[in-house]
């Protein structure tokens, strides 16, 4: 994990700037994404499973946990450079461990390397209460603007 990296942004101020640069993209059928913890390096966040996360079989996507991951992603970099919406994915590779269970997901984005231009991360998806058996792991890589 990066080291000395403390967080310039609150919990609050993520979930405002979410509402405020993402309001398309709030759940409006009981799905819903919400960042739950910031601190050194790491956020936490809850993506709400309803009806329409689900796949045949019965199962949560895989589009449902790349987002989730993405998001994760997004937020633990701009928890700790600041609200900058133009900071992009240039990278993201997921390997799904297991079938999650149709609980909420949680994700734990940590950071690797936090650079002036590129940001580096990993993301642990695993069902609430469950941390020990992780239902994904994700690497990706953000490109950062300059003039943050």
């Amino acid at each position: 994990m990066a080291s000395g990296l403390e967080p310039v942004m609150s919990v609050a101020e993520l979930r405002a700037f979410f509402v405020e640069a993402f309001p398309q993209a709030l759940g409006t059928s009981g799905d819903e994404t919400l960042v739950e913890e910031i601190s050194s390096g790491r956020v936490l966040i809850r993506r709400k499973v309803s009806e329409v996360n689900l796949r045949p079989g019965g199962t949560i996507s895989g589009p449902t946990m790349m987002a989730l991951a993405d998001h994760a992603m997004y937020a633990v970099i701009l928890g700790h450079i600041g609200p900058v919406a133009l900071a992009v994915t240039t990278n993201l590779n997921i390997n799904f461990l297991r079938k999650p269970g149709l609980e909420d997901l949680m994700a734990e984005a940590r950071l690797l390397k936090l650079g002036k231009r590129l940001a580096v991360g990993e993301v642990t998806i695993f069902n609430e209460g469950e941390e020990a058996d992780p239902v994904a792991h994700v690497t990706s890589t953000y490109s950062i603007p300059p003039n943050r």
